[in-house]
């Protein structure tokens, strides 16, 4: 079956051909009209006045091409081509007049005038109607309009309809606004609805997504509204925090998808000035890992705080260049003259690091190198132990015996009663900052340990997204797991304030709000897209399918051991009191461990890691490749 909107898709010429056929027909039938008008009588004869009628649409096309009518796009017609459309008619008509009188055509000479009226209202009218439906009701496209609702009828919400004017596949059909006092009134002829409203606007017009425009709104009561709009089946979309946006203007560009931070509801705590500077300004700094999610904003965030030198050290070619190339030019847009050092290597090669760090100077190492997926490490034992526990028990000794004040570890709440070769490889690490600090009191050791950050190479979010995308389903490990989460720049935040603070040998855990249920998550994101989750009986857009636990990987993350933990000067931030092993005793653990990860005897490791690591359990089997 024909759609109007299949008239997008023909070529121009036939567009244009269609266009001089209504053209046609219509001045056909005015010219009739107009007799009638000009009798008062439509019975009357048309014997007389057919060729007078019929060169009225002859000389009317020509003329209509030759001043460019048909070139014009009828999205985008505007003032100019008004001008067009009365200097076209009343040309048409002059020479049809001309034509009447020299030829002596029969045609009522004040009908004439009644025809020139009518023709422009005929040939603007047909246009505006076209253009109405073009922009109302089909997109650019071809597809159909979508129709939106923007919460907030504030300035930012009114800067937002003047620039949804400019997009042709959406339109602003309402406010929705908490203010009593801007309820029932209008913005550009936009009528301002309460919240109660927008379920009638969605069954009226159709509306498929609601806008927030209130950037001075805190996370939490950007949850509230959140939480709120999920039960309507609409995509919720919105504009970012005043802080984000340029000079304070807001325009179509600004308005974003939602992330997982708008769901948390997760208010920022402004960062401290001298906990930032403390270990940074004017120092040589160093990042292992500076290529990966954590490593490379830290990196941005030391570059912004003037260090004297900043070294990425990193395992990655490609991530090396990546962030070596961006912060040179975020440098250059800063004004400043910073040595960036971009060096490949490993956190096991001993020699290097030797070189390095004499070589340079370097005062404060933020230690990120790590392998943290836990399925991958738990197929690949040996990499994951070497790497994050070896790798960082060189670093560290090299660092302190090369006169590093500050050396700060990266690790993660999966330390915290291990289920998985990881986390015991991470809470090892641990274990062995807080035995060298006994052994080099002139290093200041410190280790943060935090949940999942948003945003990073493995995050659930864009993942869901992802599969909303693809028509699903949405995958989750289980209906029971939840996770803490913690945006990238404030986590790298937090650790270079905890960094600071440390007296040497502290483990620092960061506040990562309440944990969240991932299937929770998955509903959230499935709604918030506009759409429903498949149910029992099969309705829905959206499956969720439960693949169950990956090796290793437990329902519940922890942050703490024990419950011995003190409070700081940040409210962000907690210190917890770990036992630990003399370096003695560690060091012949260790070797014990690399002798049985040599011989690839993974049971013996296991078994190890269970005496060493406090609470390490470990249900998997052996599930390495190479076992």
């Amino acid at each position: 079956m024909f759609n109007l909107s299949d008239l997008l898709v023909l070529p121009r010429w036939q567009k244009r051909l269609i266009s001089a056929f209504v053209d046609l027909i219509g001045l056909t039938l005015i010219a009739t009209l107009s007799i009638a008008l000009r009798l008062g009588n439509i019975e009357y004869s048309l014997e007389s006045y057919w060729m007078a009628i019929a060169l009225l649409p002859l000389l009317a096309i020509p003329v209509f091409i030759r001043l460019g009518l048909y070139r014009a796009v009828v999205r985008y017609i505007g003032h100019r081509f008004a001008m067009t459309v009365f200097l076209s008619v009343s040309l048409t008509i002059l020479l049809w007049m001309a034509a009447i009188y020299m030829l002596d055509l029969a045609y009522p000479r004040t009908a004439i005038i009644i025809t020139w009226l009518l023709a422009l209202l005929y040939i603007s009218g047909t246009r505006i109607i076209a253009r109405w439906f073009l922009l109302d009701y089909v997109g650019c496209n071809g597809t159909e309009v979508e129709q939106v609702v923007i919460f907030g009828a504030g300035s930012s919400g009114k800067q937002l309809l003047g620039a949804f004017s400019k997009i042709p596949s959406k339109k602003v059909v309402a406010f929705i606004d908490d203010d009593v006092s801007l309820q029932k009134s209008e913005i550009a002829s936009i009528r301002i609805y309460p919240r109660e409203g927008l379920n009638d606007l969605i069954e009226n017009y159709g509306v498929t997504e609601l806008l927030l425009a209130i950037p001075s709104l805190t996370g939490q009561e950007r949850k509230r509204i959140i939480d709120w709009a999920e039960k309507f089946p609409v995509k919720v979309s919105t504009l970012p925090a005043m802080d984000e946006i340029i000079d304070g203007k807001v325009s179509f560009s600004d308005v974003r998808e939602l992330n997982i931070e708008d769901l948390l509801g997760r208010d920022s705590v402004p960062p401290k000035a001298d906990l930032l500077e403390a270990c940074i300004l004017n120092r040589v700094v160093m990042v292992t890992g500076a290529g990966g999610s954590i490593g490379s904003e830290l990196c941005r965030q030391v570059l912004k705080l003037k260090p004297a030198k900043l070294v990425l050290f990193e395992i990655s070619e490609f991530a090396l260049y990546n962030i070596e190339h961006e912060l040179s030019k975020y440098a250059q847009s800063l004004g400043q003259e910073l040595e960036i050092l971009a060096v490949l290597g490993s956190v096991c090669d001993e020699k290097k690091l030797q070189r390095l760090i004499s070589s340079y100077g370097v005062e404060t190492i933020y230690h990120a190198a790590a392998y943290k997926h836990v399925p991958l490490v738990e197929h690949n034992i040996q990499e994951g132990l070497l790497n994050n526990t070896f790798g960082t028990h060189t670093l560290a000794k090299v660092a302190a015996e090369g006169g590093v004040k500050n050396f700060v570890l990266i690790s993660t709440d999966k330390a915290v009663r291990p289920t998985n070769i990881m986390g015991a490889s991470k809470r090892l690490a641990e274990m062995v900052l807080q035995a060298l600090q006994v052994e080099y009191p002139n290093t200041c050791f410190v280790m943060v340990r935090f949940g999942n950050v948003l945003g990073s190479s493995g995050s659930v979010i864009p993942l869901f997204k992802k599969q909303i995308a693809q028509g699903g389903p949405v995958t989750v490990t289980h209906k029971e797991i939840t996770r803490y989460f913690m945006t990238i720049p404030e986590a790298a935040s937090l650790v270079i304030q905890a960094g600071s603070m440390g007296t040497g040998g502290d483990v620092f855990v960061l506040d990562m709000g309440e944990p969240v249920k991932i299937v929770d998550l998955a509903f959230k994101v499935i709604h918030l897209s506009g759409l429903e989750v498949v149910d029992a009986e099969g309705h829905g857009d959206i499956e969720i399918q439960y693949t169950g636990l990956r090796p290793g990987e437990k329902l519940y993350e922890e942050l703490l051991i024990g419950d011995n933990v003190d409070g700081t000067d940040h409210s962000r931030i907690m210190k917890a009191h770990e036992d630990f092993l003399s370096y003695e005793q560690l060091l012949a653990e260790l070797a014990m461990l690399q002798q049985q990860l040599a011989d690839y005897d993974y049971q013996a490791v296991i078994t190890q890691l269970t005496q060493i690591v406090s609470g390490f359990k470990h249900d998997s089997g052996i599930v390495d490749y190479l076992d």
